[in-house]
């Protein structure tokens, strides 16, 4: 899943981007209201935390902007702990959740799970294809019953593959949707990735899953790909 941060102090951003990737998530950053913006509606994100005050426009005008545009992405408001106003006035323009500073990361980190799941119908909490689930809510999956030792990012990887079964997945579409902007994309992160959850998903089945379609990407495919 794919997050952007609209915060214009970069020790908080810093902190933000580094905590949510290492749960796995894509993260990109905007130091100001009106790179946010742009980025919030070139490209497609999960989830949107934004700052309240920032250069530029504000958080406010941002979500006003983007609900203005049929954009419904979940979006979490960061406020001063004496700005009541600006929540009022954050969730009438269409924010979904507010958190105030200074916050906790695991707090932040629970408000942005509920947002993520409560991101549509079109987003169930659990995900089957053959023998495997996957929670999303406990942030586990199983193959035959065995619970598989996946890393947040192999984790995220699944996820996308079980979303769209049988579906050719593309290595540009993986790392837009699973990396985020700063990745080369010349690099062979993606290709290890799989290989290492190709392997762990080899290990709770005899049956290979994921596969690799030579010169495209990849496919979770019973039988292999087509």
């Amino acid at each position: 899943m794919r997050i952007l941060v609209v915060e214009d102090e970069k020790k908080v951003a810093s902190f933000l981007q580094k905590g949510l990737r290492e749960e796995g998530y894509a993260v990109d950053v905007a130091h100001d209201g009106d790179d946010g913006l742009v980025k919030a509606l070139v490209n497609d994100y999960d989830l949107l935390v934004l700052d309240v005050m920032l250069p530029g426009r504000s958080g406010i005008e941002i979500v006003r902007e983007l609900r203005s545009k049929e954009k419904a992405t979940p979006v979490l408001m960061l406020t001063a702990r004496d700005a009541e106003q600006d929540v009022v006035l954050g969730l009438n323009a269409g924010a979904d959740d507010y958190l105030t500073k200074p916050f906790g990361f695991d707090e932040l980190l629970a408000r942005v799970r509920a947002l993520l799941r409560r991101g549509g119908a079109a987003r169930p909490d659990r995900l089957v294809y053959d023998d495997v689930q996957l929670d999303r809510v406990e942030h586990a999956a199983v193959r035959r019953g065995e619970r598989l030792d996946l890393t947040p990012k192999e984790f995220q990887l699944l996820e996308f593959f079980m979303v769209s079964p049988e579906k050719v997945v593309r290595r540009t579409e993986l790392l837009e949707k699973v990396w985020d902007l700063t990745f080369d994309p010349m690099s062979n992160v993606v290709d290890v990735h799989v290989g290492h959850l190709r392997r762990k998903l080899g290990r709770s089945g005899d049956d290979p899953l994921l596969h690799t379609v030579r010169g495209v990407g990849y496919v979770l495919r019973k039988g292999g790909p087509a």
